[in-house]
């Protein structure tokens, strides 16, 4: 009989909250691998039950320190459903400049000092700045400048309660703006030069497989971060009140993390699967990054995630510049105001990890169910597949050095949210 073992990876490295990865191996083969979220569960949803819809808006940010104002922008749009509420174009305009800031804040900290590492064969971002100073100190740049962004719109860093229903609480002046912009512009060259840095790394291969990609389809025809229609790597599109059609939610015994399941088996979403869906609306030097870094590879690796990222860093950058140039010189959008105090609104927006599923019902201004659902808790499975197709192509190439740390950069490529998710490896040779 063949021995069996395990490998655990507990805690998971360089991730946002307190995850682990178990890994069963049986002779050659994994026979089982489990992605486990140790942190609590958080009830959010539970907690949301009985508040008004202020209330839910200051409570729900609270998920997540890093993709705050996406959970913001995510439940607003689902509350302003429910409650009738017609935001200008103006005030959505104002939003795309928020979540700009935090896909740019969010997209930095994991590609430069959370995933580089990987790829640059270092432990982390502090050791890699002897030969990479001038990265380490432009991505803090890039970080800070995301920091300044969302400061700005939310009205602090973290949990900023300027984001309101049907509008903002106060609004920068065009001094503030044109400072957004400039200093946009002039970390655009930087974010090139990632995209050569990216454009000479070996990936490697040992995991790729195939799998579903699912992201929000725009209103438009350009590139962006909301929407309300779900679209998939099958061509499928489903309206964003019928997400239940399409995304399936489980529990599962090893963690405190519900499972998702597009039609039944596991996708990703996050920046690839935007990139791979939604590409084809990209415009300036995201699309020349893109057709720069783009392989027949991408659909079946996700480090190339990481690669998606540095695009959309580039996208964002660029936004900002646009965004900024519609907003100077123009009046202040009005804050909206409900037109009832029942009804039923899913809202769904883009985090920097993926799509974003807030649904609210409620009656007489009160909620009476939430159902929340984050990029982390949709693409859990997925990395558990990639990781297991992983293990058994290095086992059976007599590779058993270092497979802690091919799994670690495996679901490190996703960007996991931990905390979000609870609402990383351990192998074992058996």
């Amino acid at each position: 009989m063949a021995a069996k073992n395990s490998i655990m990876i507990e805690p998971l490295a360089r991730v946002e909250g307190h995850g682990g990865i178990k890994v069963d191996i049986k002779g050659n083969k994994v026979s089982n691998v489990e992605v486990q979220v140790l942190e609590g569960p958080r009830l959010f949803e539970a907690l949301a039950v009985g508040k008004t819809a202020e209330e839910d808006l200051s409570l729900v940010p609270r998920i997540c320190a890093i993709c705050n104002l996406s959970h913001k922008y995510a439940a607003l749009r689902g509350l302003e459903k429910a409650l009738g509420v017609q935001v200008p174009e103006m005030t959505r305009t104002y939003r795309q400049l928020m979540h700009h800031g935090e896909m740019i804040e969010s997209h930095s900290l994991h590609l430069y000092f959370l995933a580089l590492p990987d790829f640059l064969g270092y432990p982390n971002a502090v050791a890699m700045a002897g030969k990479y100073g001038e990265v380490v100190t432009n991505a803090l740049k890039m970080k800070k400048f995301g920091n300044f962004v969302m400061r700005t719109m939310g009205g602090r860093m973290i949990h900023g309660e300027n984001p309101i229903l049907g509008g903002f609480g106060k609004l920068p002046d065009d001094k503030t703006l044109v400072a957004i912009r400039d200093e946009a512009s002039e970390l655009i060259p930087f974010a090139l030069e990632t995209i050569d840095m990216l454009g000479i790394l070996q990936v490697p291969d040992f995991m790729e497989r195939d799998t579903q990609f699912l992201c929000l389809k725009p209103p438009h025809n350009e590139y962006d971060y909301y929407g309300d229609t779900l679209v998939t790597s099958d061509g499928k599109e489903t309206l964003i009140e019928d997400y239940r059609d399409a995304i399936t939610e489980r529990v599962v015994a090893h963690s405190f993390a519900k499972r998702c399941a597009y039609l039944g088996k596991p996708f990703t979403v996050g920046a690839l699967a935007r990139v791979l869906l939604l590409g084809d609306r990209l415009k300036g030097e995201a699309k020349k990054s893109y057709k720069k870094l783009a392989n027949k590879r991408w659909p079946r690796n996700p480090l190339y995630n990481n690669f998606a990222q540095a695009v959309e860093m580039v996208y964002s950058l660029e936004g900002i510049v646009s965004t900024v140039d519609k907003l100077l010189g123009q009046d202040q959008p009005k804050i909206a105001k409900a037109t009832k105090q029942t009804g039923v609104g899913t809202g769904g927006v883009e985090a920097p990890r993926g799509t974003l599923i807030h649904h609210y019902e409620m009656k007489d201004g009160r909620i009476t169910s939430a159902d929340i659902i984050t990029p982390t808790a949709m693409f859990l499975d997925d990395i558990e597949a990639f990781i297991r197709k992983g293990g058994d192509d290095l086992l059976t190439k007599g590779q058993k050095q270092n497979l802690e740390l091919q799994f670690e950069m495996v679901a490190r490529a996703y960007d996991p949210c931990i905390s979000c998710s609870a609402h990383f490896v351990s192998v074992d040779y058996k």
